[in-house]
């Protein structure tokens, strides 16, 4: 038989029968809501935001990059707004210009006065911060597809340099040759029948920000990157106190030269020599004849250079005897022992990198000075 409970209280008797009644029923030992009835401060936020901005990258524009401080707290792009009040302003202004003495010509409406009619203005530097608290990142813009393109037809189909490319469209040399590189995989792999990834890629571009071309030539091309900085050499890394006469007249070539010997003036040592002794000749105040006959005459010598780099190329190519296996090929060079030469140690020997003890192992070899010259 199971235990009974007894109530007794010195409460009054109403009391004593709510406290007893209370005792009988199941009680529950947690006062807290569970966990789906919670909605604290932070979930709120949360939903606010995937309601408001959140919507901006649920639904991306096409044709514009979706960076969140391009975004203001209701979700719209904030250039978006702010030319639309600015379109306002201007109609207001045009409106009560309407209303003066007609004897009053009103100056014609530029293309920056026109009403804003729906479109996206293009991206300022605020757009382009993917990331609020770093301000100081901003996020370059990556080659079209259709420039991309352009840089592969004229190199490979065109036959143009890769430096002609570079200055042409305004895309650095080592860039040039990786989107050749690379679109020569792409064309292999569309002819293999090989799948492409290309709903990823068109989901990453729209984001991104574009350097745009148009076959047409309807619109400028624009410039994509410098391409002409100067590669900082090792040799220019120490800090040297020259002296020199003030009457000189020290240039570049000269401060090369006390850097190293072999060091070459920043004029030759760009990625685009040819750019910079365009400037010259502009600097100098050359006709645009002159100029043109001038560049005429400085690509017929680089051309005759390629072509004996060429010819030295093919040749050194034809004196390889090649063997193939089936599995590997196998190049055979011949080889004179007089190219060593008297030492045994000359660049042109076989082994002349490795396979010959250094000097300063040799015994009672001399390894200071002796002389001052």
């Amino acid at each position: 038989m199971p235990p009974s409970l007894r109530c007794t209280s010195s409460l009054p008797s109403t009391c004593a029968k709510k406290l007893c009644r209370a005792g009988q029923l199941t009680r529950s030992f947690s006062t807290t809501p569970s966990q789906d009835q919670r909605i604290t401060r932070n979930r709120r936020q949360l939903f606010r935001w995937l309601g408001s901005q959140g919507q901006s990258f649920l639904n991306p524009l096409s044709g514009s990059t979706n960076y969140l401080g391009a975004y203001n707290a209701q979700g719209q792009l904030k250039r978006v707004v702010e030319a639309a009040a600015e379109a306002e302003k201007k109609k207001k202004l045009k409106e009560g210009k309407g209303g003066e003495a007609a004897t009053q010509s009103e100056p014609e409406l530029g293309n920056e006065d026109k009403e804003f009619k729906g479109e996206i203005p293009p991206e300022t530097t605020r757009d382009l911060q993917p990331f609020p608290l770093n301000r100081s990142f901003i996020s370059q813009p990556v080659l079209s597809d259709e420039l991309r393109e352009e840089i592969w037809k004229r190199v490979l189909q065109d036959g143009k340099s890769v430096r002609e490319v570079s200055a042409e469209l305004t895309v650095e040399m080592s860039r040039v040759g990786a989107v050749v590189r690379l679109k020569e995989i792409e064309k292999e792999w569309e002819r293999t029948g090989r799948p492409l990834v290309n709903p990823y890629h068109e989901a990453v571009m729209s984001m991104l920000p574009k350097t745009p071309y148009d076959p047409t030539g309807k619109i400028k091309p624009k410039p994509h990157e410098s391409i002409n900085d100067l590669p900082v050499h090792r040799a220019t890394g120490t800090q040297i106190f020259h002296p020199t006469s003030e009457s000189r007249h020290f240039t570049r070539a000269d401060a090369a030269e006390v850097f190293s010997e072999r060091l070459l003036p920043p004029d030759l040592r760009v990625p685009h020599p040819e750019l910079a002794e365009m400037h010259k000749d502009y600097k100098a105040g050359l006709s645009v004849e002159e100029r043109e006959e001038r560049q005429k005459e400085r690509d017929a010598i680089a051309d005759r250079k390629r072509e004996r780099a060429a010819k030295k190329q093919a040749k050194k190519e034809a004196a390889v005897k090649k063997v193939d296996t089936g599995r590997v090929v196998f190049r055979f060079t011949e080889i004179s022992v007089d190219e060593a030469g008297k030492d045994g140690r000359g660049f042109k020997g076989v082994g002349w990198r490795y396979g010959h003890p250094h000097m300063d192992r040799t015994r009672g070899a001399v390894k200071i000075p002796t002389s001052v010259e």
